[in-house]
């Protein structure tokens, strides 16, 4: 069946990465994979994680599936960092939370039980948005449209344009939303912009879907809740998508959650029992591992406290690199500005730099970075820091 059929392109971020695994520069670097790595450039096992891992396989007694939607301590954890546990959305009880196959399951499941009520809906998301995005919801059925975002004049935000924008999208629409670290640009919206989307969300009437692939990579586990606080401040219908990959260091594990938050308990049963629906015919119930470990950090103080502080280095490591990189290109005499990126928050940024410049770095000095300038600060070392600023300065003058 396939002779007559073109292969599909490969993934513009994982297609790069085997590029990388295949180049035999002992140099290189990779600044395009959405993974974090620590300064000896391996994305690391939190010592929380081996620990809880150790817990497990000291108590599990059964590998039985879990129930539909997941373990429910689980949920009630995912819930508890995702709002606060003294939220008036926990207390109230109009959020559903299913465990789901990391972030993008969770997006997936979201746009297919969305799409079964909202037939004629279209989803909106950021310029630009994470490149998987559009694909995940034109697979579930719709169609896809965008909003102002990013300023690549300013390096900033398109807030004007932006809240413009949203008050004309139509009511029953979905509207993707990043709740912080914005992935691609690093630029994230502030509280006083969240109120303000907030507000138009809940008069117009169109459906919040936020994105929360990286609470703790922003300002703290608190602060990046400022998205979801405002939307459940005002009573509406909206999606989050959790992931843990990031903040747990479980990307294999595939662990993530999706809550459907309503505007009563009454309406969040009848939420759940759709959610559980569309799960079903998925992939019937969600894998174990990283969900149970998850739980056992979250339900145990002082692992949640090595949590933190890991999660605090890593976010630490970060923002080291990200000083040392607009350091190093301004000891350089490089004369364009890249000191916006001290600004950024989280793992990525959108550089600045150029698709000639970005195809010059990948085959003259085998650093690898996605099309469009978008780099994963995580990928600068110490060791490699000198290299990638001595090379991105001499591909800036040819």
């Amino acid at each position: 069946m396939w002779k007559s059929i073109a292969a599909a392109p490969a993934d513009s971020i994982l297609g790069l990465t085997e590029a990388f695994k295949t180049d035999t520069n002992p140099d290189k670097v990779n600044l395009g994979m959405g993974v974090y790595m620590n300064d000896a450039g391996i994305t690391p096992v939190l010592a929380c994680v081996k620990k809880a891992e150790q817990m497990l396989l000291g108590s599990e007694t059964t590998k039985s599936y879990l129930p539909i939607s997941g373990d429910p301590a689980y949920a009630a954890c995912v819930q508890d960092l995702v709002f606060g546990p003294d939220s008036e959305v926990i207390a109230t009880q109009r959020a559903a939370t299913a465990h789901a196959p990391g972030g993008t399951g969770a997006l997936r499941i979201g746009a297919e039980l969305i799409k079964s009520f909202q037939t004629q809906a279209s989803v909106w998301v950021s310029t630009p948005t994470w490149a998987n995005h559009k694909g995940i919801f034109k697979a579930a059925g719709f169609t896809i449209k965008d909003y102002p975002y990013y300023n690549q004049m300013t390096h900033g935000l398109h807030f004007e344009d932006m809240l413009e924008t949203l008050r004309q999208v139509p009511a029953g629409d979905v509207v993707l939303l990043h709740a912080c670290c914005h992935n691609p640009s690093g630029v994230d919206l502030y509280p006083e912009h969240w109120a303000q989307i907030g507000a138009i969300a809940k008069e117009v009437g169109w459906i919040p879907f936020l994105d929360f692939a990286y609470q703790g990579f922003g300002t703290g586990v608190e602060e990046d809740r400022g998205a979801v606080e405002a939307f459940a401040a005002v009573q509406i219908d909206f999606f989050v998508a959790s992931s843990y990959s990031k903040n747990f260091g479980l990307y294999n594990e595939r662990t993530g959650a999706i809550t459907v938050v309503s505007p009563s308990e009454q309406e969040s049963v009848v939420a759940m029992s759709h959610l559980k629906a569309t799960v079903r015919v998925c992939y019937s119930n969600p894998p174990a591992h990283g969900g149970l470990v998850t739980k056992t950090i979250l339900s145990d103080p002082e692992l949640t406290t090595s949590w933190r502080t890991e999660l605090a280095e890593m976010c630490n490591r970060i923002v080291t690199m990200r000083n040392a990189f607009v350091d190093g290109l301004a000891a350089r005499g490089v004369d364009q500005d890249f000191s916006f990126i001290k600004d950024q928050r989280g793992m990525f940024s959108f550089s600045g730099l150029q698709d000639d410049a970005v195809a010059w770095l990948q085959k003259n000095k085998s650093i690898y970075i996605v099309g469009g300038g978008r780099i994963n600060l995580a990928g600068l070392t110490s060791k490699n820091i000198d290299y990638v600023c001595d090379s991105i300065a001499e591909a800036l003058r040819n």
